[in-house]
């Protein structure tokens, strides 16, 4: 038999201790989760970030490449087809002269006014030559070419032209362009696209690129 005030009662266990307990720990592996999930997201992003970059740089060097290449294209093929044409009109039936670049009524002029407006500093980085039989021919029979003029522009040496398959009764008329370009981005990272084309090379990591072409269209003798 208990004797009253003799013996301490145990104590009372209270459900809701317990459970702030659990919400407690809970929450710091919560914390502990949180703060793992988040370095390991930056480490991602570090990785990331400079590989997506490269890309991005490399698809917009490559565009402006593709748009160098297509301007001059079209102003070489402008040069040739107005070479061979003139003026076209009754009383400017003689082919137009290669030159100067300065001279309006010139080939060379129109190519450079082709390419003024669409890349940049074309009239100190763009080599023009014209071919045309304006200037006479060279050669006999059915090696008979178009005398070539003196290079328009920065020096640049243009591979030697060829005879028309029906010398001499036709001859080429030849327009020759070179360009030298820098891409929007400089650098060896962000051009690893051009250098993989043979108009490209880099040096102290700066990359530069010469396009060349030319277009040939035939003229009666």
């Amino acid at each position: 038999m208990l004797k009253s005030g003799t013996q301490t009662a145990p104590p009372r266990y209270i459900p809701s201790q317990r459970f702030a307990w659990v919400k407690v720990s809970f929450m710091r592996n919560r914390k502990h989760r949180n703060n793992r999930s988040s370095g390991q997201a930056l480490i991602e992003s570090a990785i990331l970030i400079p590989f997506l970059l490269g890309v991005i740089f490399n698809a917009i060097n490559f565009g402006y490449f593709y748009y160098v290449a297509q301007n001059l294209t079209a102003a070489t093929r402008s040069g040739a087809l107005y070479s061979i044409l003139g003026n076209a009109t009754p009383l400017g039936t003689a082919p137009p002269a290669p030159g100067s670049e300065t001279t309006q009524t010139s080939v060379s002029y129109l190519v450079y006014q082709d390419m003024l407006g669409a890349l940049p500093a074309s009239g100190t980085k763009a080599s023009v030559r014209v071919c045309s039989g304006v200037l006479g021919t060279t050669g006999t029979g059915t090696s008979t070419k178009a005398v070539c003029s003196s290079v328009y522009g920065p020096a640049f040496t243009f591979p030697a032209i060829e005879a028309d398959p029906e010398a001499p009764t036709y001859i080429l008329n030849r327009i020759d362009v070179a360009y030298e370009f820098k891409p929007l981005i400089n650098g060896t990272p962000f051009g690893l696209v051009l250098l993989a084309t043979p108009v490209c090379s880099s040096s102290s990591g700066t990359i530069s690129c010469t396009f060349q072409r030319h277009v040939s269209m035939r003229v009666m003798n």
